[in-house]
């Protein structure tokens, strides 16, 4: 049996894409938690891995956080800004949270909010902040097809901007490099073993 690796798109798998480590599948879900939930539930339909990691990168709120720090996704929340501000809501029985399943890594752990889209003002990183540590597009998406197919998920994420008006910038300048760092890190604490 093996292991699922998911990421958005290839920077974030950085080596693995071409030389997945032993045991695991590689693939890339796609940007977005909708194009994330119907590609992680196609491939745990053909491949029916014992478990899916998503790696991948994050904005924080939380100003304890840093460009550079990696994070446990204890949790993925879905939320909108226009939730937040109370111009929309959702109807009860929507679930809007799930919990990671796999058995945590050694890294701090932190909620995680996903919204439609990226947040560009401060505003939204301040109300969206009591959610989570962090923003990241994919992981409800994730954790939601996991959950709904009954496979252990987890995630572990490296920061890479601040949430806010500068957040596309830092983006650029840090996705692709601190992508390669999250890898490393987790080959060396024994992530893929």
């Amino acid at each position: 049996m093996t292991r699922l690796l998911l990421g958005a798109f290839p920077p974030e798998l950085g080596p693995f894409m071409e030389a997945p480590p032993k045991g695991w599948s590689v693939a890339c879900t796609g940007v977005g938690q909708l194009l994330a939930a119907a590609s992680t539930a196609r491939l745990i339909e053909e491949l029916r891995p014992e478990g899916v990691f998503f790696v991948g990168t994050c904005g924080h709120f939380d100003e304890r956080l840093k460009v550079g720090d990696f994070i446990w996704a204890a949790g993925a929340h879905a939320s909108s800004l226009e939730e937040r501000r109370g111009e929309s809501y959702r109807p009860v029985v929507e679930r809007t949270h799930w919990n990671a399943t796999l058995p945590a890594l050694a890294l701090p752990a932190h909620e995680v909010v996903v919204p439609p889209a990226i947040t560009r003002i401060r505003e939204g990183a301040a109300l969206f902040a009591p959610l989570g540590a962090v923003e990241h597009l994919e992981l409800t998406g994730v954790y939601a097809a996991c959950h709904a197919a009954q496979t252990p998920v987890g995630a572990a994420l490296v920061v890479v901007n601040e949430v806010g008006p500068d957040a596309q910038a830092q983006w650029v300048a840090n996705h692709q490099g601190q992508s390669l760092r999250l890898i490393e890190a987790l080959r060396s604490m024994g992530a893929f073993d």
